[in-house]
């Protein structure tokens, strides 16, 4: 029986890859922008010299650069993931690093296979984007993550400081100083830029949307209130707190208990693709009998749609909100 290892060779060759886009960016920009690292980068930069204003710009670029260049072809599907993962690389980085690692995949596929030139060359294209992408989005959900698990002792820090005197600017600035990165970045570029005159409650805004965060949100919410009709903003934003508190809590339950629905749909929506490469893999002639049948195109087609379906309803159904 002819075992084909061309499925292994791919898949390989995409971790490789995903590896490779990683070392990239630790080598260009150190291990102090890395999610492995809590390092106050903010803080870092000033303390290495840099002023107060060039911190604030180099900062904002590199959080507004990927939304300003989704006009660009085939970028679009990657602007919101980098803005959110605030990745350091520009645009046009981005896309000469998936040129980059789609020669590198090609090569590496010319080397270990006997595949056609134009099949070696699709693959490629499509591993050089797709570990890009999924480089991206792994950073995207793991940022917004360690966000979403900063922002209530955060709130609660803000609050002690307006209970003690301190205005709402100071208490930005010491949650600034205080909390770890990447909040504490996106909480310094707020006093920055309020420091500079900029109104509180919008730049808490704009961080909310570009964040796309809901918790956020509430706080701007909140915040923008207050600056309109007063109020004591300490009780204010404390009640905030436990609301966001308590939404974690109940956002970690709802993962707990749907746990086994969410992998059981991972599973049952895998199968199939799984299915039809180990098939491949044991025995690659497997279908040849009917690859000449005059309906097998229109099966296949007749089987991806349903595929298709199959994944649509699965993530509906897995995918809680709350």
């Amino acid at each position: 029986m002819a075992i084909s290892a061309a499925p292994i060779i791919y898949g390989l060759i995409f971790v490789g890859v995903l590896v490779l886009v990683e070392g990239l960016y630790l080598v260009f920009f150190g291990k102090s922008i890395s999610m492995n690292s809590r390092v106050n980068r903010r803080l870092e930069m000033l303390e290495k010299g840099a002023g107060r204003e060039e911190v604030l710009e180099k900062l904002r670029k590199e959080m507004q650069q990927h939304m300003a260049s989704r006009q660009i072809p085939l970028y679009a599907i990657l602007a919101t993931k980098a803005q959110k993962a605030a990745i350091a690389f520009t645009p046009r980085q981005l896309i000469m690093i998936m040129a980059l690692l789609s020669a590198v995949a090609f090569m590496a596929l010319t080397i270990m296979t006997e595949t056609a030139p134009v099949i070696r060359g699709v693959i490629s294209v499509g591993i050089g984007i797709g570990s890009v992408y999924t480089w991206v989005n792994m950073k995207a959900k793991k940022r917004a993550a360690m966000i979403e698990e900063q922002l209530p002792d955060a709130v609660e820090l803000m609050v002690r400081s307006l209970r003690v005197g301190h205005p709402f600017s100071s208490a930005i600035a010491i949650v600034a100083k205080e909390v770890q990165d990447p909040l504490a970045s996106e909480f310094g570029i707020i006093s920055d830029e309020a420091a500079y005159g900029r109104d509180m409650g919008e730049a808490l805004k704009e961080m909310a949307e570009r964040l796309d965060m809901q918790d956020l949100r509430f706080l701007a919410v909140a915040v923008t209130i207050q600056q309109q009709s007063g109020g004591n903003l300490a009780e204010v934003l404390d009640g905030l707190a436990k609301v966001i508190r308590s939404r974690f809590r109940l956002f970690r339950r709802v993962k707990a208990i749907t746990a086994e629905a969410q992998w059981s749909g991972k599973f049952l929506s895998a199968f199939p693709i799984v299915a039809l490469i180990v098939i491949n893999v044991l025995d690659p002639h497997y279908y040849d009998d009917v690859m000449d049948h005059p309906y097998f195109i229109h099966a296949c087609l007749f089987v991806a749609g349903f595929l298709a379906a199959n994944l649509y309803v699965m993530r509906m159904l897995v995918n809680i909100k709350v």
